[in-house]
């Protein structure tokens, strides 16, 4: 095993990412090395590169970020079972602290202590990552590596979407970016009778046609209501999605929300979301934050995957983790869906 290897790094307080050679981590007890095979850039990946406020807070610079990723095992600390040398992996982000309520309930999302791959520690934008091996997921070699490099990001749209019964239901989905849009396949997949998602952006509209949605809407030309009575959605929409993080977004998924409707928030804003409480008191509208993935979520992933639910369209960037800056340029620009980096040599 060599001792150095090349990584992706937020070498200081401010803009950018700079490629290093960093030190291979080296797996304690109860820990699993994992060789990465390829890895996808996330929205919180381009907040580090940006340095927003969010950054600034959790990630300290010389880390190595990303956590959306694919590879394999390539040593295995003291302790560890189960698994094996050369086995497929990924894993889940959150590392817990595996006793508080929420831990022993079983919601790990919830943790209080969570540390994130990518944001509290190093991440898995390296040649090399460790985790625990309670965090290691196996992978089924049928899956395609480069969906399988977003489970992480996918596992959050699977979270938000069957958080509700959608067989025969109408969805509405706030904001198309590339979570939203693996939403909506989702939707489809599980049953409900229309998805229709919104957005500014046609690129990402159109992209999310791509995965099958009834109607893909912008909102700074095209009547929502209209587009309603064209596909007989008459009380409203009885579950709402929402991933934007946009006031605006919300406020009007409010307005065209069934009587009874329940909605997933997902999108977080960069500034306070106000909204009338006696609208959604009078409604009697159900609201649920979603935060990270449930553990659940990545079976269902690989069971939808593997019973023909086609995530590839998402994908529209591949490049060489040499090029990351293309990467991240693609994604800034907002006229991608989602960007998977190779990290073979």
């Amino acid at each position: 095993m060599k001792q150095y290897m090349d990584a992706i790094v937020k070498p200081e307080a401010g803009p950018g990412l700079e490629l290093r050679q960093v030190p291979v981590p080296v797996p304690k007890a109860g820990e699993v090395l994992i060789k990465i095979h390829k890895t996808a850039i996330c929205g919180s990946d381009v907040h580090i590169y940006q340095w927003n406020d969010w950054a600034a807070q959790h990630v300290k610079p010389g880390m190595t970020i990303g956590h959306e990723y694919v590879g394999e095992i390539a040593a295995l600390g003291d302790g560890v079972t189960g698994f094996r040398v050369g086995q497929r992996v990924s894993g889940e982000g959150h590392i817990t602290c595996g006793h508080c309520r929420n831990c022993h309930n079983g919601d790990i999302q919830w943790c209080k202590d969570t540390q994130g791959v990518g944001v509290d520690r190093n991440g898995a934008f390296a040649e090399y990552l460790c985790i625990p091996a309670s965090n290691v997921i196996m992978i089924d070699e049928s899956l395609p590596e480069e969906v399988v490099s977003f489970f992480d990001a996918f596992g959050n749209a699977t979270h938000t979407a069957l958080m509700w019964n959608l067989v025969g239901e109408d969805v509405l989905i706030t904001g198309a970016g590339p979570i939203g849009i693996m939403a909506a396949g989702i939707c489809k997949y599980a049953g409900a009778r229309r998805v229709v998602i919104t957005d500014l952006n046609d690129y990402r509209l159109d992209l999310a046609r791509k995965m099958g949605v009834d109607a893909a809407v912008n909102t700074g030309r095209e009547d929502l209501n209209a587009v309603m009575k064209e596909l007989h959605i008459i009380e409203g929409f009885d579950v709402g999605l929402e991933m934007s993080g946009n006031g605006h977004a919300f406020n009007q998924m409010l307005g065209v929300m069934r009587t009874g409707g329940k909605i997933s928030l997902l999108g977080l804003g960069d500034k306070p979301i106000h909204v009338d409480m006696n609208y959604i008191i009078g409604k009697g509208l159900t609201l649920q934050g979603i935060y990270g993935r449930k553990m659940d979520n990545w079976h269902q992933m690989s069971y939808m995957v593997q019973g023909g639910l086609d995530m590839s369209p998402i994908i529209t960037h591949r490049f060489h983790y040499t090029d990351f800056q293309k990467g991240f340029d693609a994604m800034i620009s907002g006229m991608s869906g989602k960007v998977v980096l190779d990290w073979s040599k």
